[in-house]
C-alpha cells in the first residue's frame, strides 16, 4: 500500500491489538484509537468510540492518512464509508499465528519501520513454543447465546501450537452457536474461558460444563496479535497447566 509524500504519519487504529503493536514500534504515529484499546497503558490518543460502533466522523476529523482495521472486530460498512472519504484502510484478518505474525511485518513495512525488537523476538519464540501435554478443550467466547471457538481461528491456532486441541474445530462454523442446553453435554478435558470478549469469572460459567475441567486465561493472550505475542506461550501454558 502506497501512500503519497511517503509512509503514513498520523494513524487511527480500530484494533486493540494493533494499537498496542503500533505504539510499541512508533508511538508518534497513532493519533486515535478505540476506547477499547487499553494498551500500552497511559496510552494519551484521541478515542474514537467502540470497534463495532466508531465515531467515523471523529476519525475523519483527526486527519489520518492510514486507519488500521481487522475483518472481525470492524463492520464492512465503516471500512467502506472511511475509503469513500478518501482514507486509506489496512484490514487484517489472520487465521493463525504464522499468519498474523507476517501480516504485522507487512504492516510494520507499510508505515516504513524496520522490524521491531518485537515482532522478531515473537517469530522466535513461536518457532519453538512450549506445550502442554496433549489435552482437548471448549473455548466458550460468549453465553446467552453460548457460542464457542470452532474453525480456523485465531485463537484455536494458539491453542493448538500449545497443545491443546478445540473440540469444535472441525464444526461448519467458525463461531458455533449452541443451544440452551448443549454445554452441559459437550465432553472435553478443559473448558477455557478467557476474560474478553465476554467477562467469564468462577462464578460465571463453569457451572454450565459439568463434563469439563474449567480454566481462566488472559483473552489479551489468547486473541491478540501484537507484542503480547511475545509472553503469550509462556503465560498461557502456565494457566492451561495450572
Amino acid at each position: 500500500m502506497a501512500y503519497r509524500g511517503g509512509p503514513p504519519r498520523r494513524v487511527v487504529s480500530l484494533v486493540p491489538s494493533l494499537t498496542d503493536a503500533i505504539a510499541a514500534t512508533d508511538p508518534g504515529l497513532l493519533v486515535g484509537a478505540t476506547d477499547w484499546c487499553t494498551h500500552p497503558a497511559g496510552l494519551d490518543v484521541a478515542r474514537v468510540g467502540g470497534t463495532k460502533w466508531p465515531d467515523l466522523d471523529r476519525v475523519r476529523d483527526l486527519a489520518p492518512d492510514l486507519v488500521v482495521a481487522n475483518a472481525e472486530e470492524n463492520r464492512d460498512e465503516d471500512v467502506a464509508v472511511l475509503r469513500a472519504a478518501g482514507i486509506p484502510v489496512w484490514v487484517t484478518a489472520p487465521p493463525t499465528v504464522d499468519q498474523a505474525l507476517d501480516s504485522l511485518d507487512r504492516l510494520c513495512a507499510a508505515l516504513g519501520k524496520p522490524e521491531p525488537t518485537w515482532l522478531r523476538r515473537a517469530y522466535e519464540v513461536w518457532a519453538d513454543p512450549p506445550r502442554v501435554p496433549e489435552t482437548t478443550a471448549v473455548v466458550p467466547i460468549w453465553r446467552r447465546p453460548w457460542m464457542v471457538l470452532g474453525r480456523d481461528t485465531f485463537a484455536g491456532d494458539v491453542l493448538a501450537r500449545l497443545g491443546v486441541r478445540n473440540v469444535f474445530t472441525d464444526h461448519a462454523d467458525r463461531y458455533p452457536r449452541l443451544a440452551k442446553d448443549d454445554p452441559s453435554t459437550v465432553v472435553a478435558d478443559l473448558v477455557v474461558f478467557p476474560d474478553e470478549p465476554y467477562a467469564f469469572s468462577p462464578d460465571d460459567g463453569p457451572e454450565a460444563w459439568p463434563r469439563c475441567r474449567p480454566v481462566f486465561v488472559s483473552g489479551r493472550h489468547l486473541t491478540w496479535y501484537g507484542p503480547s505475542l511475545v509472553e503469550a506461550p509462556a503465560v498461557l501454558v502456565a494457566q492451561l497447566a495450572a
